[in-house]
């Protein structure tokens, strides 16, 4: 099988059904299905946000923010790390950057980065946001690297290795072509990528619970814009969930990491209301941006005539049920998310939890085709 349907084919699997809980239906089955989550010990803490047409249908918090403490999830105070759901929001700022004409999709990455290590063949921005540049995935403990990286000396850990394939001719996955894609944004804007974010995504679109991490190395509090939403800034009321990783014996708190150096990959925290809100500015075309420009990022990218289910930093696809999304699942240490999106159904999903990969991806493909049968019926 096709190694990106076999990922699709994990990612929304088919529905399953609970024994005990077949007349449940609709929004009653997802609250009985997100509750056994965490009755079963499968999540430490889940946040829910769902929107219909623009308004909120369901919200809700479940289980622990902190498993110690017993505090409780709140799904709109609670941050959560939620890992590649941060492409789509980086994705959005260089969406800006091109209406601007500050960046050109398919100007060559030494354009704005002269000084990369040359490679055996040259690249573009749009082949790097689509995954098709040839850039390698991460080895050894990169996945949980704890330094005090700035974005350009994250580029570092990678920048002197090979391509692994001719730029265009396969897709691979991966969050170091969105570290070389906010290098250059910095460059081609002149102001740190976290400002950009901050000035053209967060502040317009009121997400204000959207946060960077500590800001480390060349980009201390005295250095950028005080607007910036730095975690070391959280209001009284927001809590940082703590992160944690599920073994035999029970969940345990995640390794210490750091993001910052992959923000626009996947660095950002953020509240499952926040993400919402950044899904439905879509729906309502809050942001003006040309439709010419807009819809090459939420476009699938094609490899040899196959589509890779990707665009522009957005998963582009559809269910198991055939209805088509554009949105992104976000994996990182200590969270784990679904971002989904359906324009036609007018629907937003935000699904944040506390912990790495808990292999629920089934479960929550249950709860949100409730929401389906809601409506529906």
């Amino acid at each position: 099988m096709n190694p990106i349907l076999k990922y699709l084919k994990n990612v929304f699997a088919a529905k399953r059904i609970l024994a005990g809980d077949t007349d449940l239906t609709g929004l009653l089955k997802a609250d009985f299905l997100l509750q056994q989550l965490i009755k079963e010990d499968k999540v430490p803490g889940i946040a829910i946000t769902v929107l219909k047409r623009g308004n909120s249908i369901f919200q809700k918090g479940y289980g622990y923010a902190d498993l110690e403490r017993k505090q409780l999830i709140h799904p709109k105070k609670s941050i959560f790390r939620i890992a590649s759901v941060s492409k789509p929001i980086a994705a959005t700022s260089l969406v800006n950057m091109v209406q601007e004409g500050l960046i050109d999709l398919d100007e060559s990455f030494y354009t704005y980065l002269p000084d990369y290590p040359k490679k055996e063949w040259d690249f573009t921005i749009r082949q790097l946001a689509s995954h098709t540049a040839g850039i390698r995935v991460y080895k050894g403990k990169e996945y949980g690297l704890n330094k005090p990286l700035s974005i350009t000396e994250g580029l570092g850990l990678f920048k002197n290795d090979p391509l692994v394939y001719k730029p265009g001719t396969e897709y691979l996955y991966n969050s170091f072509d969105w570290a070389m894609i906010s290098a250059a944004m910095q460059v081609a804007s002149g102001i740190p990528f976290e400002e950009y974010v901050q000035e053209r995504v967060l502040n317009p679109l009121g997400m204000k619970n959207t946060y960077i991490p500590e800001c480390h190395s060349n980009y201390n509090r005295k250095q950028i814009s005080e607007d910036v939403n730095c975690i070391s800034s959280l209001p009284k009321n927001n809590t940082i969930t703590t992160f944690y990783t599920k073994s035999i014996s029970g969940f345990k708190k995640a390794i210490p990491v750091d993001n910052f150096y992959k923000l626009a990959g996947g660095g950002y925290l953020s509240t499952s209301e926040d993400i919402a809100k950044f899904g439905q500015a879509f729906l309502d075309k809050k942001i003006e941006f040309k439709e010419e420009i807009l819809n090459q990022f939420l476009t699938a990218q094609e490899v040899d005539g196959n589509s890779t289910y990707y665009g522009l930093g957005w998963q582009v696809s559809e269910d198991a049920k055939g209805r088509k999304f554009f949105g992104h699942v976000g994996n990182g240490v200590g969270g784990y998310a679904n971002f989904f999106v359906y324009p036609k159904e007018q629907l937003v999903f935000s699904i944040l939890i506390n912990c790495t990969d808990p292999k629920i991806q089934e479960d929550l493909d249950a709860v949100i085709n409730c929401f389906f049968d809601e409506f529906d019926s």
